[in-house]
């Protein structure tokens, strides 16, 4: 049958969500991104509405994808063949595409073709390698981990912005997000002496799974271990609500993250990439 596209949440979860929450930590981004679409409607990550699709198969859904502009599309894991599919309908469609996010071999397969499609050439953004907590290993850092409530705010605003500015981002409008992760107790902050000085966000758990982010240190406060320590804090307060699976992201740019990950417990499990797309030759 091939891929139907939708602006419908509950139309879109009525279709995907069961396929996507069958296989929770490979399509970890598409599923909580999902329950924030689902927590603060189709504009939670920008002005233009959210679109999701679902790839039907012999009667099943065996692929899905969201977009939230003004981010890259999100692809779950599918068959090649769908990857294929996908950019030509949305290419068709005259779908505008800042990149892509995906397992590996499918970010390449869809940005491949999506040059194919519109003349728009690509490059790979970041290379992530995806973690699953084995065992949570705290490390011995001086402070304490803590939820972080409405009086962190302001504070909270200003880390957003500044880890965007790091990774050569433009700061967004973060309130609605930071607010969020409060209310659900999603943000910890590490502490030391009063004064906070890491951060590590959660999401909200789907199909037993939880995934860490952000984690941001503050140049001024790092290499004393915080970041390991407010990350292992919030891995094992994840475990001990539940959580049957705790995964994490980490830029293979940067070794010294992925060895943290690795010494406070958590093992690599796949690698994806995300690729930003050019200036479309063809006006798409």
């Amino acid at each position: 049958m091939g891929w139907i596209t939708t602006g419908d949440i509950a139309q879109y979860d009525a279709t995907a969500g069961h396929f996507l929450r069958s296989r929770p930590v490979e399509n970890t981004v598409l599923v909580t991104v999902l329950e924030s679409l689902r927590a603060r409607g189709l504009t939670a990550y920008g002005n233009a509405p959210a679109v999701m699709g679902s790839f039907i198969s012999t009667g099943c859904v065996a692929g899905a994808f969201v977009h939230t502009p003004p981010f890259p599309l999100l692809l779950s894991a599918m068959p090649d063949q769908a990857v294929i599919e996908l950019a030509k309908t949305l290419a068709a469609d005259g779908r505008r595409l800042p990149g892509v996010t995906g397992r590996h071999e499918l970010a390449e397969i869809f940005a491949d073709r999506w040059r194919l499609e519109t003349g728009s050439d690509f490059k790979i953004w970041e290379r992530r390698r995806l973690y699953r907590l084995e065992e949570v290993r705290t490390p011995e850092v001086p402070g304490r981990a803590r939820l972080a409530g409405p009086a962190d705010r302001d504070l909270l605003l200003g880390w957003y912005q500044d880890a965007e500015r790091e990774i050569r981002e433009r700061p967004g409008d973060h309130g609605a997000a930071v607010d969020d992760r409060i209310a659900y107790g999603g943000l910890t902050v590490w502490e030391r002496d009063g004064v906070p000085v890491a951060l590590a966000g959660r999401t909200r758990m789907v199909a037993g799974t939880v995934r860490i982010a952000p984690v941001y240190t503050p140049p001024e406060h790092r290499r004393h271990g915080y970041g390991a320590a407010v990350t292992a804090a919030v891995g094992r307060a994840a475990v001990e609500a539940g959580a049957e699976e705790v995964v994490v992201f980490a830029d293979l740019a940067n070794p010294g993250i992925n060895a943290i990950h690795r010494r406070i417990g958590f093992q690599p499990l796949d690698d994806y990439l995300v690729i930003s797309f050019g200036t479309s030759r063809r006006g798409s």
